[in-house]
């Protein structure tokens, strides 16, 4: 998931083995051992969370005399994780007793029956207190228990290629201030740069989640005036219909495709992407712009396997503006994922006090650092070492000021895969803005149980 230094081969053989349990073996086969699963690299190539988890392992075992962590990596694309993490969590003969759960997908889960409330061990938890309150809603069910305890959590931009500016005639420091600078600029790009692509804008199905939130949220929450979430209506309690908003956000991404500023629409469908944008396509120069997360940098650190040490003098960074202009300016998004403990788990108790060893103050801030993370611990955050430990951090802790988060109730991951499907179909120009708006909203509808309203 994040990089930092490369695992010893016998650690790396370990994880392996262990990977070929991950839909089998379940928690519980010793009161001594705590399992835990996570998401692994599908290449291997990004093994931050590998050597973070190894790190406390060794620190649980010397402060829990007699106990052991096992390791039960998924090694899957995100989509893939999620659904093979659910399989697992169905029985207790392969539930871990540790889970790694992004909160997009917290609600379902919980909803589901999936998950344990930590409340009672939380109450006895004097860290807890330092956890800043949009992180701990987050991981918050509808019946106001807590499932999960954040690790993180993270904001989304523009980044662009200094480089690739000036050959364009662009300015090295690029402040976009509507929708339409960005397209101003993707356009310059593709006039006097050739052999780049202008932008990338994730999109359709196969990236999944990515699309739905680095792409079209980024788009669709800067379309009004920030007062109201365009998605789901917290008074009714009923999800929005496809209002003009919904239809403009549509039409910067058709607007990115037809006029052939991103990738080539193959590449762009391409589950592989993600990786590419990082791994390749701005650390060789071919990309001017790219909207995506904070989390970027954890590919380029030294042993990551994409080792760029010169991506902070390369690349600039800039707020991603609402859609005219209006206030507040700016438009981030922010997700991230928690630790959760399965309803089914055989060692629940354990499994929390590996989360308490692995949550203490340094051990938090050593993960924000290594991951390209944004702190949610408030100790953390006020501490000068975090702020400076890295470019870039300043920048996007300072989007929190202006960002928002998805409506992550149980239905959500229906109604992103209906905003994925709406992308796809004028990404690919199967399909009017119009017709993939009217889509959605009969997607919505079957998503929802006809629990909508019209914007």
């Amino acid at each position: 998931m994040r990089p930092t230094a490369a695992l010893t081969a016998l650690l790396s053989a370990a994880l392996a083995a262990t990977a070929l349990t991950a839909c089998g073996g379940g928690s519980g086969s010793s009161p001594d051992t705590v399992k835990i699963s996570f998401k692994q690299s599908t290449d291997n190539s990004v093994k931050v969370m590998d050597t973070y988890l190894t790190g406390i392992k060794k620190q649980f075992e010397k402060q829990y005399p007699g106990k052991k962590v096992e390791f039960v990596p998924i090694k899957a694309a995100d989509s893939e994780y999620y659904t093979k993490l659910q399989q697992m969590l169905r029985s207790p003969k392969t539930a871990p007793d540790l889970v790694y759960e992004d909160t997009f997908l917290i609600n379902s889960d919980i909803t589901s029956g999936y998950l344990k409330p930590l409340d009672p061990y939380l109450a006895k938890w004097p860290d807890w207190n330092q956890f800043i309150d949009t992180a701990k809603s987050a991981a918050r069910g509808e019946d106001g228990k807590t499932y999960g305890v954040p690790d993180g959590t993270d904001t989304r931009g523009l980044w662009y290629d200094k480089q690739v500016f000036a050959k364009a005639g662009l300015p090295a420091d690029w402040q976009p201030k509507t929708w339409d600078d960005v397209l101003a600029a993707a356009r310059a790009v593709k006039a006097k740069v050739p052999g780049v692509i202008p932008l990338n804008v994730y999109t359709g199905k196969p990236v999944g989640e990515a699309a739905t939130m680095q792409g079209f949220e980024m788009l669709l929450y800067g379309t009004g005036d920030g007062s109201t979430d365009p998605l789901y209506d917290t008074a009714s309690k009923k999800w929005i219909t496809a209002g003009q908003g919904f239809k403009d956000a549509l039409s910067f991404v058709e607007t990115v495709y037809k006029e052939k500023l991103g990738p080539d629409v193959p590449d762009a469908l391409d589950p592989n992407i993600m990786t590419r944008v990082r791994g390749e396509l701005l650390p060789k120069g071919k990309l001017g712009i790219a909207l995506d997360g904070s989390w970027l940098p954890q590919d380029w650190l030294p042993g990551s396997g994409h080792e760029w040490p010169e991506w902070s003098k390369r690349l600039g960074l800039a707020a991603m503006p609402t859609q005219a202009g209006q206030a507040p300016g700016k438009v981030s998004m922010s997700g991230g994922w928690t630790w959760a403990i399965p309803a089914k788990s055989g060692n629940p108790d354990l499994a929390f006090d590996f989360v308490k060893v692995m949550q203490t103050k340094a051990n938090a801030q050593k993960w924000y650092i290594a991951n390209s993370g944004i702190a949610v611990r408030k100790d953390v955050a006020a501490d000068p070492a975090y702020v400076s430990a890295q470019p870039g951090i300043k920048f996007f802790t300072d989007l929190v000021s202006s960002t928002h988060y998805r409506p992550a109730y149980p239905a959500y991951p229906k109604v992103s895969t209906a905003v994925q499907e709406a992308m796809e179909s004028v990404t690919t120009g199967d399909a009017s803005v119009d017709e993939a708006a009217s889509a959605y909203d009969d997607a919505l509808k079957a998503a929802t149980d006809n629990q909508v309203t019209e914007k």
